[in-house]
């Protein structure tokens, strides 16, 4: 197995930071390791990729990249010989929620969604949901740092303040604003959230949510009944299920993510996720 991580943008022949730990941990299980120009397949400039040694599958841990992006990255590779487990299909189907939402659907909150950012589809999302609080995103990412003015809805059914809640989300999203308007009924949770990490719809490691790597899961954290089957049902190589205890005490599932743009918290070591996604079995 090989693993592809990002390079230094001022050296390209040494490790981002962020990822060298799991480079060096990957290394020292005997896994081939190669570097990739991240701001060159963001850009959708697959020309930079450098010849990369050895041939065979490839597992991608890096920066968020686009479905488009992502598309043009398995291509480029596949011109090396080099297949990435993940295809593009299933990279957009794990990180774009209306991909995974429906198999999902009984374990996290209600939620509909628009094609693009014109109000009138923002105003169907929201009066399909009826009345109350709603958190906003797009297709891949919330702006929860910006609780208030860009992610919190206090009520639905009024348009005016909805729609202003959703001017400044596509404001700060600006050209990363990808898909349409996802509009997700509030639920409230105790606690932070967890992270866990699934391999062909296994649960392999649960972790801390990386926005609280020093909140470890509790000891009593349960996986909902049938979670599993749900997951498995996807068909996707390689993903993380966030989960939050609501405050009924039932786990609840905030996100999947495809898992090779999802971050490792610091709390747990390079070695100990190398072996749970990569010597476990094929990711």
């Amino acid at each position: 197995m090989m693993l592809l991580v990002p390079c230094d943008v001022l050296n390209p022949r040494r490790v981002d930071d962020h990822f060298r730990a799991e480079a060096d941990a990957a290394r020292a299980a005997g896994h081939q390791v190669g570097l990739v120009d991240h701001d060159a397949l963001a850009a959708g400039d697959t020309t930079r990729i450098a010849r990369l040694a050895g041939t065979g599958q490839a597992v991608y841990r890096g920066w968020m990249l686009t479905a488009d992006a992502y598309t043009g990255f398995a291509t480029a590779l596949s011109r090396q010989d080099i297949v990435l487990r993940t295809t593009a299909e299933q990279y957009r189907r794990g990180h774009e929620l209306p991909g995974w939402y429906a198999a999902l659907e009984p374990f996290t909150p209600a939620t509909t969604w628009t094609t693009g950012s014109e109000r009138a589809g923002f105003d169907t999302a929201r009066t399909v949901l009826g009345r109350g609080p709603a958190v906003l995103r797009d297709y891949t990412k919330s702006m929860k740092h910006h609780w208030h003015e860009a992610a919190y809805i206090p009520e639905l059914g009024d348009a005016g303040a909805a729609w202003k809640v959703a001017q400044r989300f596509l404001e700060l999203r600006d050209t990363d604003f990808t898909g349409g308007f996802v509009v997700r009924r509030f639920e409230t949770f105790t606690g932070p959230e967890a992270r866990t990490w699934w391999i062909d719809g296994t649960c392999r490691l649960i972790t801390a949510h990386p926005d609280t790597p020093d909140h470890l899961p509790p000891a009593d954290l349960v996986l909902p009944e049938r979670l599993d089957r749900a997951v498995a049902a996807l068909r996707l190589p390689f993903v993380t299920v966030d989960l939050a205890r609501r405050h009924d005490g039932t786990w609840r599932v905030i996100e999947l993510g495809d898992g090779q743009v999802s971050d490792r918290p610091s709390s747990t070591s390079a070695d100990t996720f190398i072996a749970a996604v990569l010597d476990s079995g094929e990711v």
